[in-house]
């Protein structure tokens, strides 16, 4: 018995890397998926229907239940389409893994309108697409009296929650989709669905290309067993969790998980606060440096350093 036997389970970006990683642990566990890969580039050009192809005629020879998609998830149609092939494929939709994206790294004094464009779009317009059209179904079903138990797993970076040299739009994308985990978690509770976001690591054809000199291979590439922190498949089982009945408590939440590693992100909050104690209610410029040294950072001493 699997976590995850009886789901219909999406995973978006799923021809290679991570995304091909959490379609074997998903499908490991029991779920029939649909495998989406447009089989571009890693700077999103280009088309190629075999990653996606692959992907599923691996799942298959491996005793599961597959079909491949090729859809572009951040097309408003296409995503849809998405939604659509995997309730009429297999009757139902239970969970949505979120990982497509692209990568086109470059200091922010030199990056195109093009280049920060088109990461985006890949990255959050294709979370929020793929996950507008499943909600739709499941609010649908819900009203049907078909309450679903249903689970949305994004893929967020650490360099959007904590920040990265040359990545202005694939660190904004990520940050954003944080934010969009937590908004789909309050919007969905009443239909009964859980939106989380994971944190992957290892090496895939985006990092290989930020990283020199690293060996590219696919999670199943490695020996069985082996999460090594190079594996891009050493999350996937923490997607497999939060998709499946048994994280039925867990919805809105951030996490880190690399290899052996699984860290939770607390998400943005106040920290210390400090009150002008003169009228009117309002600082003075020059009166707030010494305030927020003193109080804020905890030092007299203003030279702090950025990222401090």
């Amino acid at each position: 018995m699997g976590l995850l036997d009886g789901k219909v389970a999406i995973v978006t970006g799923a021809g290679h890397g991570i995304g091909r990683g959490e379609a074997l642990e998903l499908a490991a566990e029991g779920a029939k998926v649909v495998v989406n890969d447009m089989g571009g580039s890693v700077t999103g050009e280009g088309a190629d229907k075999r990653p996606a192809e692959e992907v599923a005629e691996l799942l298959r020879s491996r005793g599961a239940e597959a079909v491949a998609n090729y859809d572009d998830v951040a097309d408003w149609k296409g995503a849809e389409n998405l939604i659509q092939q995997a309730v009429e494929a297999f009757g139902r939709l239970d969970i949505v893994v979120n990982n497509a994206g692209i990568i086109r790294d470059k200091m922010i004094f030199s990056m195109t309108e093009d280049d920060f464009d088109s990461v985006v779009r890949v990255h959050l317009k294709g979370t929020f697409a793929t996950t507008h059209h499943a909600s739709v179904y499941w609010r649908n079903e819900s009203k049907e009296g078909r309450q679903p138990r249903a689970a949305v797993v994004n893929t967020v970076s650490s360099a959007g929650l904590v920040g990265n040299l040359g990545q202005a739009n694939y660190g904004s994308a990520k940050a954003a989709i944080a934010a969009l985990t937590i908004v789909t978690s309050l919007d969905m509770a009443r239909y009964g669905v859980r939106a989380n976001a994971v944190a992957p690591g290892g090496v895939t054809r985006m990092s290989a290309g930020v990283i020199k000199d690293l060996e590219v291979k696919e999670a199943d590439e490695y020996p069985d067993g082996e999460f090594a922190r190079l594996n891009p498949g050493n999350s996937a089982p923490m997607v497999a969790w939060l998709a499946s009945d048994e994280a039925m408590h867990v919805t809105g939440q951030v996490f880190r998980a690399v290899g052996a590693s699984i860290a939770h992100y607390k998400p943005w909050s106040l920290g210390a606060e400090i009150t002008t104690p003169k009228e009117p209610a309002k600082w003075k410029p020059e009166n707030i440096g010494a305030a927020v040294n003193a109080h804020i950072f905890g030092s007299r001493n203003p030279g702090l350093q950025i990222g401090g």
